[in-house]
């Protein structure tokens, strides 16, 4: 018998096809049948290189969760969490079972949520190509073989790429569907070759089963210092939570997903997804070598048909070219996947107004109010003539990801700063010396630098300034570091044009907290910027 064909099998769950059912089946195999069933091709240095097709990224307009019993009082209902209703599943539901039986090969992976076991959830995910299950394997943690036999799925989630959803009749917004419902514990995705829908799902179920244990889910990399001590790094897409936790003279825990139990801080994955556009093997030594293995999935990355040699610099198919891989490939990387309760929190902004100094200590009330804003700036597009920055706030630095209310969140958080005496930092990424297009990019090394200093507990001991529009505390100078980025205003050179961008900034934060004010209380209203007198 196979140990790793599990005794609950898919008829066991309503489930009927006819066909082969391919069960859990190792890297090499995956890898084979991409190959063999042209859904992929092997880069010069072992990666299997697959293009996504249309979708480069997540489809968020076209992700609903049932409303239902369950979802009505639970769930934040608005732009983030669209509701769908039961009968509209049911028919989506239907009809990706009879998809099911016309499939000739189905791959099954039997994977763990969470690397901390009481803290987990089990997934089923069943894919119609090769390299979704190779990723979703690669991404999710993997049980131990022996943990195969018995395995008995708490959710499921069924990715079908050639499905395409009837608008009509499903209650869709396109033809392209992420469906989740938490009562029958199952996820439907279809239309989108984007393996990114399937972790960020798993993702999503976290952030829902998670909160009333007590646990805080968190869209965050976290990694250890030689002392012990663990810091989690929040941050939006683009903004250096994978390139700043894969750290050399740090432990990696995880790149993207973390949850904060009692105990530890967990990872929630197997694996890491890093950006490749524009990938630098000298500014990121560790990821980069993951672009020469096999085992690695390269989404969009141009490679010559010839040589078979990459080209990371190429965006023609996708700004968004992304590489999975197993988190061992990082060198540094925690065995368990788990670290101890944070010592320091790191906000993460990729500031395009060039507002926001390069790094600034927060109180457990600014922490809360900069956690609930989510914020960072999106430099505008290549059209011609737009340059200005694009503010952008996600709550939580994760709101297409969180189910629950963002209070739900946000107490969390302050509770357990307060609970752990936690160091809090907000750090700009972005832009130093001018907005976006006038300004620079923030050194990577002096990110690094004044990032070190905090962890390591030197930057408690520096003096600081106040900063007269956000209230939060700036270091005056710090060893290594030039001081004259430690204070953006000095750095512009027309003083007028900082005052009125950063007014501008205070403005669009106090406009986007307004949502937030009635449910938190006063402490973390007063953490709100002002505009300078």
């Amino acid at each position: 018998m196979n140990e790793r064909i599990p005794d609950l099998g898919l008829m066991a769950q309503g489930i009927e096809t006819r066909a082969d059912l391919h069960w859990n089946l190792v890297t090499a195999r995956l890898v084979e049948a991409s190959v063999a069933c042209k859904e992929g091709k092997l880069s010069a240095d072992g990666p299997l290189v697959v293009e996504t097709g249309a979708h480069t990224g997540r489809s968020a307009q076209d992700k609903f969760i049932v409303r239902d019993a369950e979802t009505e009082d639970t769930v934040w209902w608005g732009k983030s969490n669209k509701a769908m209703t039961p009968e509209h599943f049911a028919a989506l539901k239907a009809d990706f079972f009879t998809a099911l039986k016309r499939r000739e090969d189905l791959y099954v992976q039997d994977l763990y949520g969470g690397s901390q076991p009481g803290n987990r959830v089990r997934v089923r995910v069943l894919n119609e190509l090769a390299w979704h299950n190779l990723f979703i394997r690669t991404m999710l943690v993997r049980p131990e073989e022996h943990e195969l036999r018995g395995f008995r799925p708490d959710y499921t989630i069924i990715d079908l790429p050639s499905f395409r959803a009837d608008p009509s009749r499903h209650g869709t917004r396109s033809d392209t569907v992420i469906a989740v419902n938490l009562t029958e514990k199952l996820i439907l995705i279809g239309g989108t070759r984007y393996a990114g829908e399937m972790k960020k799902s798993v993702f999503g179920l976290l952030n829902y089963l998670l909160p009333p244990k007590g646990v805080m889910p968190m869209h965050c990399s976290a990694n250890m210092g030689a002392d012990g001590r663990t810091a989690v790094f929040f941050g939006l897409s683009g903004t250096g939570k994978t390139t700043l936790s894969a750290d050399a003279s740090r432990t990696l825990i995880g790149d993207d997903e973390h949850g904060w139990s009692d105990d530890a801080v967990f990872n929630f994955e197997g694996g890491c997804y890093a950006k490749m556009i524009r990938l630098s093997a000298d500014a990121e030594p560790e990821i980069f070598a993951t672009t020469k293995r096999f085992g690695t999935v390269l989404e969009n990355v141009v490679m010559d048909p010839v040589t078979r040699q990459l080209d990371l610099h190429d965006n023609s198919l996708a700004e968004n070219s992304r590489g999975a891989y197993p988190i061992d490939f990082i060198p540094n990387a925690s065995d368990e996947n788990m670290g101890g309760v944070p010592s320091n929190i790191v906000m993460l902004t990729a500031d395009a107004y060039g507002v926001l100094p390069p790094i600034a200590k927060l109180t457990p009330d600014q922490a809360m109010y900069h956690f609930l804003s989510g914020y960072t700036a999106r430099v505008a597009g290549t059209e011609i003539g737009v340059t200005e920055p694009d503010a952008t706030f996600s709550t939580c630095f994760g709101a297409p990801f969180m189910p629950r209310h963002p209070s739900v969140y946000g107490n969390l958080l302050k509770e357990r700063i307060a609970r752990g005496n936690v160091d809090c930092w907000l750090v700009n990424t972005g832009w130093t010396g001018g907005k976006y297009g006038v300004g620079n990019r923030m050194p990577i090394k002096a990110t690094r630098a004044l990032l070190n200093a905090a962890l390591d507990g030197s930057l408690n001991d520096a003096e600081f300034r106040t900063d007269p529009n956000f209230g939060f505390k700036v270091p005056v100078a710090v060893p290594g570091v030039d001081a004259a980025i430690l204070d953006p205003r000095e750095t512009w050179a027309d003083k007028a044009a900082y005052d009125a961008t950063a007014a501008k900034l205070v403005d669009l934060f106090v406009e986007n907290f307004a949502q937030f004010a009635e449910h938190v209380d006063e402490g973390v209203r007063q953490s709100a910027p002002k505009i300078a007198a």
